[in-house]
């Protein structure tokens, strides 16, 4: 059995997400502390206790839900002696997941993840001024037919495929106007659904140069260590574990394509047949069965729920 750890992104995030793992798992409380002291504000509260709307706020959501996930592969490590290098073949993690990923399998320290995250959750909010960009969700269409989709919904602004996430499960950015015009587009050419998301911004398209620029100054300034194990970047939906393209690779994503389709049937190609999410949340997991049916998916977000999975490496 080859695994793969993969680590949710935004939109997962729900208020008392970890606290049970902080409150039975003094490892995990360690995270939550580290992630504090890293960012200089009470984020762990905001996690545990709300209100949703500031959580929800991308700069708190994007280091929050990295948070859970490295308490998850903490309590994992430490708890009960299960090294990722000895669990998993590969890990990735869907767009600011990929940071949860390259800091489980070593890469970056926590504190240097925190700072990235809470920075590129407030550079992309800068970006492009509220009201101006938006994304929604196309159901029941292929990749083909969507690009043929924000093509004819472009008109000379910015539109185009942002998320690949699973058969028919695509999501489009750019500005309002062009979104807008892309949703009747979509099912005359037989969408099943198109639907605005409730984002502050157009995450993953070209209107995010500016939040890139900004990564690319931070980025330049972070160590990046060489994984334990290789990371399926989203923007190649290949596996890396060159620093130095790891460090590219993760400017490129700000304004690329998250091709977490591929990357979850490049996983499998090379031989993966469990993905195992470590995080908040059952996002990744529920995509696993709509991407190749005869990959199994697990989800670990509780104390019991690692407990149970550590038992079955033994077993």
């Amino acid at each position: 059995m080859a695994r793969a750890f993969t680590f949710p992104g935004q939109g997962s995030q729900v208020v008392g997400m970890g606290k049970e793992l902080a409150e039975s798992r003094p490892v995990a409380a360690q995270v939550f502390e580290e992630i504090n002291d890293a960012l200089g504000a009470d984020l762990r509260a905001i996690m545990f206790e709300g209100p949703q709307e500031d959580l929800t706020l991308t700069h708190n959501a994007q280091p929050a839900l990295m948070a859970v996930s490295i308490a998850v592969m903490r309590v994992l490590e430490d708890d009960f002696g299960v090294r990722l290098q000895d669990a998993a073949a590969y890990v990735a993690g869907h767009s600011l997941g990929e940071y949860s990923a390259l800091t489980a399998a070593g890469a970056l320290s926590l504190t240097d993840a925190a700072k990235l995250l809470r920075l590129r959750g407030e550079a992309m909010q800068r970006a492009v001024p509220v009201g101006e960009g938006a994304m929604a969700a196309i159901l029941g269409l292929d990749m083909d037919k969507v690009e043929e989709v924000v093509a004819e919904a472009a008109e000379g602004e910015v539109c185009t495929a942002a998320n690949d996430n699973a058969n028919g499960q695509i999501v489009i950015s750019g500005h309002k106007g062009a979104v807008e015009r892309a949703i009747p587009i979509a099912k005359d050419k037989g969408a099943m659904k198109g639907v605005l998301l409730p984002v502050s911004a157009p995450f993953h398209c070209a209107l995010m140069q500016p939040a890139a620029e900004e990564m690319k100054a931070a980025l330049a300034e972070t160590t990046i260590n060489q994984p334990v194990v290789p990371v399926i970047a989203n923007v190649t939906a290949a596996p890396e574990t060159d620093p130095e393209k790891i460090r590219e690779l993760l400017v490129e994503q700000v304004t690329g394509r998250v091709r977490w389709r591929e990357s979850v049937l490049k996983m499998a190609e090379l031989g993966v047949d469990t993905l195992v999410e470590a995080g908040a949340g059952k996002v990744l997991t529920g995509m696993v069965r709509r991407i190749d049916r005869s990959l199994a998916g697990v989800s670990l977000q509780t104390a019991e729920d690692i407990e149970v999975f550590a038992a079955s490496l033994k077993s």
